[in-house]
């Protein structure tokens, strides 16, 4: 876990040079919500520890070692279109493109894993949407980092060894980034962390669909938060015709930010939700598979509710 660490704090500290070097720098603007010109781009350090994570498991563990590697090929293709993106703006049919062929490779996995073709398909679509939901939540300093440290110490909670690793590794890479962007950001993920970090705890959540029984809605869970905050949104701006593939600043964390929250204090208000929401996982995890589905849902529901009631307080 250290080796893990300290990779991805060594490989963002050269990122942050780097950018510098070639000018990426994200400045303030009407759909942003930052107010100093910044460096992007940090987010490669995390992928280059997770990927160095998935050699090293290769290497100790021979019977997982063509599942590692095919999940650091899906891995490596989302982080490199992203790095593009990064360096020149691309449209959004190519990286859509990448996120399908990603979250397929992802999805044939669980697939030979697990024999079901259903977990296959929602897999598919948890990859694909999550990548794009770590992009759009990944806004402010430590938000998109502190909840993909969470997901990994969750999904730790609730695998069984060897897996549980896998969370911890997560886990790891995100603690070497983050005293880079939070709470003060000497520099930002940039897309190719962001998209990074959504295919990496889809991996998490498609790892625990398949080696648990689990009831599968304990799984969603764990990045609730993200989940409700950037549907919900998404679901708002349609049902107002407005163009929702554009960026914009309509997101629930957004909204507190100009109501003159500190990103310090928005994020750690979506923390505290989250390891709320990982606590009752794993106590519903030892329940009866009804009960894991009754307090899924029900944990769901309520941070619908949630996020109606703020956005309201938000709009006021």
């Amino acid at each position: 876990m250290l080796l893990v660490l300290a990779t991805a704090a060594a490989v963002t500290w050269l990122a942050i040079r780097y950018a510098r070097w070639r000018q990426l720098i994200d400045q303030p603007g009407e759909r942003r919500s930052h107010i100093v010109s910044t460096p992007r781009g940090g987010g490669g350090g995390i992928v280059v520890s997770q990927l160095l994570a998935c050699v090293l498991g290769a290497v100790w563990l021979p019977g997982q070692a063509l599942v590692l590697l095919v999940f650091a090929l899906g891995l490596l293709m989302v982080a490199g279109i992203g790095w593009w993106d990064d360096h020149r703006s691309l449209p959004a049919l190519p990286r859509l493109c990448v996120h399908l062929v990603a979250g397929l490779m992802l999805a044939v996995l669980v697939w030979l894993g697990t024999g079901s073709l259903v977990k296959a398909v929602f897999c598919f679509g948890l990859a694909v949407s999550l990548v794009n939901i770590w992009n759009f939540m990944d806004g402010i300093n430590g938000l998109a980092t502190t909840q993909a440290i969470l997901v990994g110490l969750g999904a730790a909670w609730l695998l069984p060894a060897p897996y549980a690793l896998a969370g911890w590794v997560l886990a790891a890479g995100c603690a070497g980034f983050l005293p880079f962007n939070f709470p003060r950001a000497r520099i930002f993920m940039g897309d190719v962390g962001s998209g990074a970090l959504g295919y990496l705890v889809a991996g998490l959540l498609a790892l625990g669909l398949s080696v648990t029984d689990s009831a599968p809605v304990l799984w969603l869970m764990l990045p609730a938060v993200f989940l409700v905050d950037s549907g919900f949104t998404l679901l708002s701006r349609m049902l107002k015709g407005e163009p929702w593939m554009q960026p914009h600043t309509q997101h629930l964390y957004q909204r507190f930010v100009k109501r003159e929250y500190s990103h310090a204090a928005v994020t750690l208000g979506y923390s505290l939700f989250s390891v709320v929401g990982l606590t009752l996982a794993a106590q519903f995890s030892r329940l009866p598979l009804g009960w894991g589905w009754a307090g899924g849902v029900t944990w769901l529901v309520a941070a619908a509710m949630a996020w109606v009631f703020l956005r309201a307080k938000a709009l006021t």
